[in-house]
């Protein structure tokens, strides 16, 4: 019995391993594409780049902030809910991008829409499901798993999303992604359940968060988060428009898109491996020490095909391997219970500072025709990053002491 019932448990955890990765790899790759839709848009309605960029600084700041009440509910009543309800926004959200004539309507659809999907259907619910049905031994490789399959998707899907625009136009596209992501709704039956209380006191989820807002710790993740969220979100939204600036091939930003996410499946898996290992703040530091050196490399050498895949590839290897090692911190400091909760209050430093970095991205490059003062921005913050992460105190927390029961 304890045999079968062992392999019942392994057999959950490969599957719930599978059916979140592959959902986070069709919704980070499907976010990957939209960059590549503002040329086509553009030349349709009008629109400055300044209009996508609010569009997509809506939408991050939207999934941080709904990443949150996405966490509570997983955390409260059941995650395969919360996935199969922001993955219905998602689809709504890339439908209503498609019919958007006006820029209010490109923001409350591509802006406020898809941000309530991505808050379900990413990393914030997703890597605490993960985390609590694998053995401690293996969680961190399994989120960097998971890690590496938002990066497998922005390679997959990005060059796929290029190709749908150029055979079925920018309007065929979305409508074929709509159908992608309401495909996994689904899916969602293997991921149901939420955590089991502990035994003996309980701790409230208000407590944890309390707890969670007076430890240095959370705010060293957080706001090293939102280096992460900056870097990530401009580059994802603006590089092809950089490479176009440049006198390159729309195509060759394509391909450096889709370059990152390549080289990050094996940074990603890489970094969770490691972390079960080493120490995930040391990780963590290196990391944001190492984007710099990608950052210096696109802003002094010439912009060629051959620099931009370089620089593709660097990024790529130090992109989101972030995700597995600040969430795996998350749960071995403050335990698995609101895992979710926690994981949404971190995320939403990752996409504040998404915000700033395409907004800025839109704003300098309007004021100045130049990107190259939100590149030293990015060099600035990923040192200040990697110093935010040293100070991190690994050791878990104790609950604090609960009043016995009269």
């Amino acid at each position: 019995m304890t045999q079968i019932t062992a392999s019942e448990e392994s057999t959950n955890s490969v599957r719930t391993i599978l059916v979140g990765t592959f959902i986070v790899l069709l919704a980070m790759g499907t976010r990957a594409t939209f960059g590549l839709f503002m040329q086509p848009m553009g030349l349709e309605y009008g629109w400055q780049r300044e209009v996508f960029s609010m569009a997509f600084a809506i939408q991050n700041l939207v999934w941080g902030a709904a990443a949150i009440g996405a966490g509570m509910m997983a955390d409260r009543f059941g995650s395969a809910r919360t996935i199969a309800m922001c993955a219905l926004f998602y689809a709504a959200g890339l439908i209503g991008a498609r019919l958007s004539t006006s820029e209010f309507q490109l923001y409350m659809t591509a802006g406020v829409l898809i941000g309530l999907g991505q808050a379900g259907t990413t990393f914030a619910v997703i890597l605490p499901v993960i985390a609590r049905t694998v053995p401690l031994s293996s969680r961190s490789t399994a989120m960097g798993i998971a890690s590496a399959g938002g990066s497998l998707g922005q390679f997959l899907v990005v060059p796929t999303g290029q190709l749908l625009i150029d055979t079925f136009e920018w309007t065929g596209a979305f409508w074929i992604l709509s159908v992608v992501l309401a495909a996994t709704l689904p899916l969602t039956w293997f991921l149901r359940g939420k955590p089991a209380a502990s035994s003996g006191p309980q701790q409230s989820m208000l407590s944890a968060i309390r707890q969670a807002l007076k430890h240095p710790t959370f705010h060293f993740l957080f706001w090293s988060y939102f280096v992460c969220g900056f870097h990530t979100a401009f580059i994802t939204l603006h590089l092809p428009a950089f490479v176009i600036d440049s006198g390159l091939n729309q195509k060759v930003g394509a391909m450096a898109i889709a370059l990152i996410g390549l080289f990050n499946v094996f940074g990603s898996f890489t970094a969770g491996k490691m972390g079960g290992k080493y120490s995930k703040k040391n990780l963590l530091a290196f990391l944001y020490a190492m984007r710099a050196f990608g950052i210096l490399w696109i802003l002094y050498m010439p912009t060629t095909d051959f620099v931009v895949y370089v620089f593709a590839g660097w990024m790529g290897l130090f992109w989101l391997g972030t995700v597995p090692l600040t969430q795996g911190l998350i749960a071995q400091v403050y335990g698995l219970r609101y895992a979710a909760t926690l994981s949404g209050m971190v995320f939403l430093g990752h996409q504040l500072g998404s915000f700033v970095g395409v907004y800025l991205g839109g704003r300098v490059q309007a004021m100045t025709g130049s990107y190259d003062l939100v590149w030293w921005m990015g060099v600035v913050l990923a040192l200040i990053a990697a110093a935010l992460c040293l100070p991190v105190r690994e050791k878990p927390l104790t609950m604090p002491a609960v009043a016995a029961a009269a």
